[in-house]
Formats: C-alpha cells, structure tokens, sequence
C-alpha cells in the first residue's frame, strides 16, 4: 500500500514536466463546442505559461455532380475569411489571457488537412480540439475531423467532446 502511494505521489509530480507545451494550437468551428475547447486550452495556458493559436478552416464548397465544371468552388472566400478572422479576433480578446498569448489565424482547405499542415508549420506541441461525438451512421456519413486530425496530428491531440464532464 505505502509503495503505491509513493509511485502515484511521483507520477503526479512528474505529469508537469513531461506535459510542458508552449504553444497550443485550437482549431475553432465557432461552435459551442469549439469555444469549450478554447476554454480548455486557456486552462492550460494559465497552468504552463503557454501561448495559444485560435485557427479557423474556411472549407470550400463541395462540387455537385452533374454541375459545370467552371463554377468556382470557393463562392465568397475573401468575406469568410475577414468574417473568420473577426470573430476570431472576438474569441481571443474574450479571454482573460494577455493578448499576445492568444493569436489567431484563417486558412483555406479541408479542415483536417490544414489543420496538421499547421500544427507542423507552427511547431505545436498539443492540439485542443472539439468533437460532436457522432456516432454509428452518422460518423460514417459526417467523418469525423477530430479524429482525423488525431490521425495525423504530429503532436498530442485532446479531444473535447460536446456531452462530456466538464473539469475547467
């Protein structure tokens, strides 16, 4: 009994030197869900002194069959972007964190590609992520972009589902 104390006692006293991120990416969908994942992050920001990059993925519309070939599939891709960026801009002076703490930016793709294409350009060391917790026919039919990215992600990835335990 007294053993596992001491090695509980130690693994605890080690958790923050093996988990010490600096920089946290938080892929934003602006939903509810997302913003809980930002709050997640901000936890971690306050515990480790770290910085945190709010991204949002402007997705291109999908081609429908039988459609011209010569639509252009981005339909408004400059006023999403600024719509993005904004409300981002809103998120970020929301929290109670320093401003420069909190930085934010826009890409154009499919989501979970751009996603880890950041994560690795911006050398992250954890992404905090929101999921909807879809499951049988509807994740086969939605496919799931967190667990994509948890697929692909060059970094550890914590996934903040909708209906789950808040302990922020």
């Amino acid at each position: 009994m007294k053993t596992q104390l001491v090695e509980s006692i130690d693994t605890v006293e080690l958790v923050p030197q093996i988990l010490h991120p600096k920089k946290i990416l938080v892929p934003v969908d602006f939903s509810d869900t997302s913003q809980q994942a930002f709050q997640y992050a901000l936890r971690f920001a306050e515990q480790f002194g770290c910085k945190i990059v709010l991204l949002h993925v402007v997705e291109p519309e999908s081609v429908i069959a039988g459609a011209p070939t010569t639509i252009d599939i981005f339909a408004q891709p400059e006023e999403d972007t600024t719509a993005a960026e904004a409300e981002l801009k809103a998120l970020a002076a929301s929290s109670r964190k320093r401003p420069s703490s909190v930085t934010s930016m826009v890409r154009t793709g499919h989501a979970p590609n751009e996603i880890t294409k950041a994560a690795k350009d911006l050398n992250v060391d954890l992404i905090v992520i929101a999921t909807h917790g879809y499951t049988s026919w509807r994740h086969l039919c939605i496919s799931s972009t967190a667990e994509r990215v948890v697929r692909a992600a060059p970094c550890p990835v914590l996934v903040v589902r909708e209906k789950e335990h808040e302990f922020v």
